[in-house]
């Protein structure tokens, strides 16, 4: 066989193999991304922040138009203080749009679009950019840009 003609069989078997990893569908990791994305919303329709930011670091880093607030802590009782009312969601919460690209074995880049709907309010709706980290425990957003 000619290198020509191996060049062109090492590429024909390339696209095969990505072909074939495409047609897989998502990793396991974008998968338990995307049930705790599902979670998230779920927790926060039932009125508990906490298992909405279940899959927060400690430590994250969350971007409001005032600036970034450091920790989950910090970030709960911001959305208490915006999205709550007698400790209940004032809208409810749905994701659609969501991509999610890896970086690397431990990181990922989740973008997609929230929807807040209901209560009587307009709807607000925006997108948002989540970075994600492997930790100890678990996929965890360490940093959250919504707008």
């Amino acid at each position: 066989m000619t290198w020509s003609r191996m060049g062109w069989v090492l590429a024909a078997l390339t696209v095969l193999r990505a072909g074939t990893a495409a047609a897989q569908g998502p990793s396991a990791a974008e998968r338990e991304i995307r049930d705790m994305l599902d979670e998230s919303a779920v927790s926060w329709n039932r009125g508990d922040l906490d298992g909405h930011l279940a899959d927060n670091a400690d430590s994250i880093t969350f971007m409001t138009k005032k600036g970034p607030i450091v920790g989950k802590s910090g970030t709960a009782a911001a959305l208490r203080r915006s999205f709550f009312k007698d400790g209940k969601p004032i809208q409810q919460l749905r994701f659609e749009q969501v991509t999610i690209r890896r970086l690397g074995e431990g990181h990922a880049l989740v973008v997609g679009r929230f929807i807040l709907e209901g209560g009587g309010e307009p709807e607000h709706s925006g997108w948002f950019s989540t970075v994600w980290e492997r930790q100890a425990e678990g996929w965890r957003v360490i940093h959250d840009h919504s707008s």
